[in-house]
C-alpha cells in the first residue's frame, strides 16, 4: 500500500510538472517546411536573360527572330561562383519572360534556343545553369512568365494547355527547383503568331492557378511559388528593394482582387491573414532588369542597405544580376556583389555575447530566457500562455559597446509579436535604442553607438504569448 501511494504521488508530480512546461501551441497560420527552408536562405540572385539581352529592351514584342539570341562566351559558372562567393543561396533564371523566347529546347515552340544560332540549335541554358549551381552548392529556381507575346495561342484555353506543358518541362528535366516565378504581367499587345493586337484576359481566373500550380506541387513538392499573392511567398509591392517595418508572414489572398491599397498590404502583409505568405523583396543591381550597356551598377555599400530594407525587415532578398551579350556577369555587378559580402561579413564579425540572460516571465526552465542566447534555433523563450506583455535581460558582466540588434522568432509556432522595443542600461537608467512592430524570422535593428553593462528586451504587445528564439547584439564598423 505504502508503494502504491509513493507511485500516486509521484505519477501526480509528474503530470502537474509536465503540465508546466508543455510547449505553448501554435497561434494562427503556420509556415510549411517549404516556407521555413525558403525563408532560412534569406538572399538569392535573379537572372534575367533573353532576347530583350541583344534588343536593348526590357519587354520583347514576341516578334524576335530566334538568331538575335547569341551569347558568344555564355560561362554559367561564373554566375554561380559569383552568387557563391558573395553569400547568395540560389539562383532564379528567366526561363521564359513575355516575349517567349524559351531558354532550353522547348517542345512546344519554335521562339527558343533550339531554332537559334547559339551552340548550333543545340544549346540549353538551363542545363547549363543546372550543372553550374551543382557544383557550387547552389539551389536554382526558375521564372515563367504567364504572359506570352508570342504565342498564337495566347488569350484561348488552348494557352493553358501550352503554359502547363511547359511548366512540366521545367519541373521534371532540370532536376529539382526550389522557387517558380509567376509575374504579374498579364495581357496587352503582343505579335501572338503574326495577329499583332491586344489581347486581355481575366487574370483571377484565366490561368485556372489552382490546376496550373498543381503541375508544380506534383513535380516539385519542395518548391515554394512566388506570385503577387501567393501561394507559398508574396511580392512585396515595389521594385524599389524595400520592404515594410511592419510586416506579417500573413496573407489573405482573396484581397488580391479586391482593390484598395494594394502596394501596402502586399508590403505590410494583413495581421489576421488565413494563410502564411512571406514576402520577398525583388530588385535590380542596374536600372533596368536586362543588361543595357549604359547603365551603372549599384555600390557595395547600396546593395548592403538593400540586405537591411530585405532580410532586416523579415523579407527574403532576391537581388538581380543580368548578364551582358557575352553571357557573363559584368565585372563591375560582381566588383559590387564581392563588395557587399566583405561589408556584411564585416557588419556582424563583431558579436557582443551576454553573459547571462534573465527573466521573470519564463514559462519554465526549458522555455528560459537565456534560450534566446544558445545559438540553437530549435530552443526558445517563452511566457506563460496568458502573458503576452514580457521582458528580459541580457548582461554583459562588463560594459560594451554595440549598435546592431537582431531578434527572431520561433515561427514555427506562428507570428506573434506586435510591438517591442529593446533598451540600454546606460548611467544609471534605461535608454531606449530602438523598437520596432513585428519580428518574424528575423529583424535586424541599427541604433546609435552605445556603451552599456544590460539592454532589456521588452515585448510590448503580441496576439499570442511570444516565442523568442534568437537575439544577438553587434558591433558593426561606424561609417
Amino acid at each position: 500500500m505504502k508503494h502504491l501511494l509513493l507511485f500516486s504521488l509521484a505519477a501526480s508530480l509528474c503530470i502537474f510538472t509536465c503540465a508546466a512546461i508543455n510547449p505553448p501551441k501554435p497561434y494562427g497560420p503556420l509556415p510549411t517546411k517549404q516556407q521555413l527552408a525558403w525563408q532560412d536562405m534569406e538572399t538569392n540572385l535573379f537572372v534575367h536573360f533573353t532576347v530583350n539581352t541583344f534588343t536593348d529592351k526590357e519587354w520583347g514584342y514576341g516578334d524576335e527572330n530566334p538568331d538575335v539570341f547569341n551569347p558568344t562566351a555564355l560561362d554559367c559558372r561564373q554566375w554561380a561562383k559569383a552568387a557563391k562567393d558573395a553569400g547568395f543561396k540560389g539562383i532564379i533564371l528567366t526561363a521564359k519572360h513575355h516575349d517567349g523566347f524559351c531558354l532550353w529546347p522547348s517542345k512546344y515552340t519554335e521562339h527558343s534556343v533550339k531554332y537559334s544560332k547559339w551552340r548550333n540549335g543545340q544549346g540549353d541554358v538551363l542545363r547549363e545553369l543546372r550543372k553550374a549551381c551543382d557544383e557550387y552548392g547552389l539551389k536554382m529556381g526558375v521564372y515563367l512568365s504567364p504572359w506570352d507575346r508570342n504565342s498564337a495561342k495566347y488569350g484561348t484555353p488552348d494557352y493553358i494547355t501550352y503554359y502547363r506543358n511547359q511548366l512540366k518541362e521545367l519541373t521534371t528535366e532540370y532536376g529539382d527547383i526550389f522557387e517558380v516565378w509567376f509575374d504579374g504581367a498579364n495581357g496587352g499587345d503582343g505579335y501572338y503568331g503574326g495577329a499583332k493586337e491586344k489581347r486581355t484576359i481575366d487574370r483571377k481566373t484565366y490561368y485556372d492557378w489552382t490546376n496550373t500550380r498543381k503541375v508544380v506541387r506534383d513535380n516539385q513538392p519542395d518548391a515554394v511559388m512566388f506570385g503577387d499573392g501567393g501561394p507559398d511567398i508574396r511580392w512585396v509591392g515595389n521594385e524599389s528593394g524595400m520592404g515594410s517595418t511592419t510586416n506579417w508572414c500573413l496573407l489573405n489572398a482573396d484581397t488580391m482582387y479586391a482593390g484598395g491599397d494594394y502596394a501596402k498590404f502586399l508590403g505590410e502583409g494583413q495581421e489576421y491573414g488565413k494563410y502564411w505568405v512571406p514576402a520577398e523583396v525583388d530588385v535590380s543591381i542596374r536600372k533596368g532588369w536586362f543588361f543595357h550597356e549604359n547603365e551603372e551598377a549599384r555600390t557595395a555599400e547600396n546593395i548592403l542597405n538593400l540586405f537591411y530594407q530585405s532580410v532586416g525587415r523579415n523579407s527574403n532578398l532576391l537581388l538581380n544580376i543580368p548578364p551582358n551579350r557575352q553571357g557573363l556577369f559584368a565585372e563591375n555587378d560582381i566588383k559590387s556583389l564581392i563588395g557587399f559580402k566583405k561589408l556584411l561579413d564585416q557588419e556582424f564579425k563583431n558579436e557582443v555575447k551576454p553573459l547571462k540572460v534573465i527573466s521573470g516571465f519564463n514559462r519554465g526552465k526549458e522555455y528560459a530566457a537565456q534560450n534566446m542566447a544558445d545559438n540553437n534555433p530549435n530552443t526558445y523563450w517563452a511566457t506563460k500562455d496568458n502573458v503576452t506583455t514580457a521582458s528580459a535581460e541580457f548582461d554583459f558582466g562588463k560594459t560594451v559597446e554595440l549598435n546592431r540588434v537582431l531578434i527572431q522568432e520561433y515561427i514555427q509556432l506562428g507570428q506573434r509579436v506586435k510591438k517591442f522595443k529593446v533598451d540600454a542600461f546606460v548611467d544609471g537608467q534605461w535608454k531606449l535604442l530602438t523598437d520596432g512592430t513585428t519580428i518574424g524570422h528575423k529583424v535586424i535593428k541599427k541604433c546609435e553607438l552605445t556603451k552599456t553593462t544590460k539592454v532589456r528586451l521588452t515585448i510590448e504587445e503580441a496576439k499570442a504569448c511570444p516565442v523568442i528564439s534568437n537575439v544577438k547584439f553587434y558591433l558593426a564598423p561606424m561609417n
